[in-house]
């Protein structure tokens, strides 16, 4: 339950107090009903985008790269694989062999060698309605060459082309399997004792309740509980925490984690589908097909584009000769290179593959990103709002002082037991906390009676206990001290009619939360607001201790939406991933601070915070700010570029291989660039 649900609290502390720890699994099962579909309304572009914009489906053929509008096959190591080195070799010898003799139909040869396939595919997307690819550009151009009598032009430019196009895919499948890599969790056999046999199998096949065996240096591979040993688990592929956990027997396991020594026995509590590494696969999976709206916008640019400059290809071939009456040849020469140079291979390549690595980079950090949309907004964030139990605070309650009236009978030993033992059949987490502060011989309660919303009272060693608020000493008729002003939630104890004291109870604030706010004013974000269903006083006290600017308290979760609401600016939202569904869909991008695992934190989120590390939300800012840098040089570097050789193209400046410069060299740039965002 989240700090925003009040219930009266039954030890009678009169303040509204937050289970937050006592309802955790029913909310976690309301969150993954409502978030399955993860469905925002608002309009930055929470949208998840399932399509990859290829061409044609015969791109799933050749390694299906996602994002490039220009049509080219960028199909990585399926494509470059021996038989192409080998024929692009040839085509090589060939080609300077015909230059040394002068032999064209060595040139002619080299070319069917080096370009075959690019003919192929240029002619079977024509027939599939595709016609402005790269294919085309290139087989245009190239068989230009051969008519206008550039029979050496034509070879070069195919092999140029290749070469280049095989760099380039070298470069994205690189990045590809480092990303990969970091998600990479997936153990393949789980072995599992069955009938007193230990059996291996596919994960995906252990049932929910079988135990499983997992040894030294293996990786944990389903979710469940320790039954039997003790161990340290290597966290980091989950949490980027460097530092093993420690783990024995009760402690929930985390598959995609490593046990480092001894071997353990788990009980499996949840299916392979529902696992802390099958959900973040799946995020994965959904961070790379969902799109940015930069990435958007240069898929919907390129395929306005191509057709543009084909056009403004064949009028520079056909219009200058036509008005002064010039030779046909040298401008369609021009075309040619212009057709070449005008693909737009560097923007379609290197924005989507900037977003991936900078997904990948902050998957490194323990920062689990659902696409690059949510990313280019957590850049423009300008206003930072917070729950605060579970996010700014631990969400743990505890005792912090025990204070004795004046004139008190009991020490502050006594004033402790009497009150755990008044407390002792409450479950809630103030009555927790102050039973957990009671160490030693428990004193036993008789007659235990609540009073709704005011307290309890009770027999203990035959005395009349009353634990309580204000409004029960006064209906009590118990005469309290001047006790001195505090911010947090306290209950008073009074014994045979006589005010004995008060214990002072709080949610301890996160060590690393004063830091993490001080790094964000740092970054720039002048804007920090705390949204809490808790008392002014106490949610006052809390912001102050980590430098939060303002505060919204005693809130309900309604009152937090339109709280949200009328914030201004970019609005982020960082809450515990488990209660505030609402107001993390809201926000322009959510973030949770679940614990590592939380089906909530997981799936109602924009972003995770794995390692439920406030420290982590300004790196998750610094990557989402550096990879959009990136994005952006690539973007204002790739339009100079095709600009200027363009121009020098249609003035005849250019030639081929400048054009194949222009094409696959400035791609190489900004590809190299974009790879910037994984460090």
């Amino acid at each position: 339950m989240s700090e925003n649900e009040k219930t009266a609290c039954s030890c009678g502390c009169g303040h509204e107090h937050h289970h937050e720890h006592e309802c955790h699994h029913e909310h976690e099962h309301e969150h993954h009903e409502h978030s399955c579909g993860h469905e925002h309304e608002h309009s930055h572009g929470h949208e998840h985008d399932h399509t990859c914009g290829c061409h044609s489906h015969e791109e799933h053929e050749h390694g299906h790269s996602h994002g490039c509008g220009c049509g080219c096959e960028h199909g990585g190591e399926e494509e470059h694989g021996l038989w192409f080195f080998i024929r692009i070799g040839a085509a090589a010898v060939l080609f300077i062999a015909g230059l040394l003799t002068d032999i064209s139909w060595l040139h002619y040869i080299a070319y069917v060698l080096a370009g075959y396939d690019v003919i192929y595919s240029a002619l079977k997307n024509i027939a599939h309605g595709e016609v402005f690819d790269e294919n085309f550009l290139m087989a245009a151009a190239s068989i230009g060459a051969i008519i206008i009598g550039e029979t050496a032009e034509a070879p070069a430019v195919m092999i140029l082309y290749q070469i280049g196009e095989a760099l380039q895919d070298m470069a994205v499948d690189k990045s590809r399997r480092q990303i990969e890599a970091l998600s990479d969790l997936r153990a393949d056999k789980a072995a599992v004792i069955r009938d007193g046999k230990r059996i291996e199998l596919d994960p995906s096949e252990v049932e929910v309740g079988e135990t499983i065996v997992v040894a030294a240096g293996e990786r944990v591979p389903l979710d469940g509980v320790i039954s039997s040993g003790e161990t340290f688990l290597d966290t980091v592929a989950l949490t980027g925490e460097s530092v093993p956990r420690s783990a024995k027997c009760g402690d929930d396991v985390l598959s995609g984690t490593v046990n480092l020594n001894g071997t353990i026995e788990i009980k499996v509590t949840k299916p392979y589908s529902e696992s802390a590494v099958a959900r973040i696969l799946k995020m994965v999976e959904e961070a790379e097909n969902t799109k940015a709206p930069s990435e958007k916008f240069i898929t919907k640019f390129s395929r306005v584009y191509t057709p543009i400059v084909c056009l403004a290809a064949v009028l520079l071939a056909v219009l200058p000769p036509l008005i002064t009456g010039d030779a046909f040849s040298p401008w369609i020469s021009r075309a040619l290179v212009f057709l070449v140079i005008s693909c737009p291979c560097a923007l379609v390549i290197s924005v989507p593959l900037g977003f991936f690595a900078g997904i990948g980079r902050a998957a490194k950090e323990g920062i689990l990103v659902k696409g690059g949309n949510y990313l280019e907004v957590l850049s423009k964030a300008d206003t930072f709002v917070f729950d605060k139990t579970g996010t700014i605070t631990d969400g743990t309650f505890t005792v912090t002082e025990i204070e004795p009236a004046p004139g008190a009978s009991l020490s502050k030993e006594e004033l402790l037991a009497y009150t755990a033992a008044a407390e002792n059949d409450s479950s809630h987490p103030i009555a927790a906390a102050i039973k957990k502060a009671a160490v030693g011989e428990r004193l036993e309660a008789e007659g235990i009676k609540e009073a709704a919303g005011r307290g309890i009272s009770c027999t203990v060693n035959g005395k009349r206990v009353l634990v309580g608020n204000i409004k029960l000493m006064e209906e009590e008729g118990v005469e309290l001290p001047p006790f001195p002003e505090t911010p947090y939630t306290y209950v008073i104890t009074a014994v045979d009619g006589k005010a004995e004291g008060r214990i002072i109870i709080s949610d301890t604030v996160k060590p690393d939360a004063k830091d993490a706010i001080s790094a964000l004013k740092k970054l720039g974000i002048k804007n920090t607001v705390m949204l809490s269903g808790d008392r002014r006083p106490a949610a006052e006290a809390v912001a102050g201790m980590v430098g939060i600017d303002r505060v919204e308290a005693e809130l309900l979760p309604e009152d937090k939406l339109e709280k949200l609401k009328a914030l201004p600016g970019i609005r982020a939202y960082v809450g515990d991933g488990i209660n505030d569904a609402p107001v993390l869909r809201a926000a322009d991008v959510g973030l949770s601070m679940g614990k590592v695992g939380s089906d909530a934190a997981i799936e109602a989120s924009d972003i995770s915070l794995m390692s439920d590390d406030l420290a982590a939300l300004p790196k998750a800012v610094s990557i989402s700010r550096k990879t959009l840098r990136i994005v952006k040089e690539n973007i204002v570097f790739a339009l100079a570029c095709k600009l200027l050789f363009l121009i020098l193209g249609a003035l005849g400046i250019a030639g081929m291989w400048l054009a194949i410069f222009a094409d696959v060299g400035v791609a190489l740039i900004a590809i190299a660039n974009s790879l910037r965002a994984m460090r």
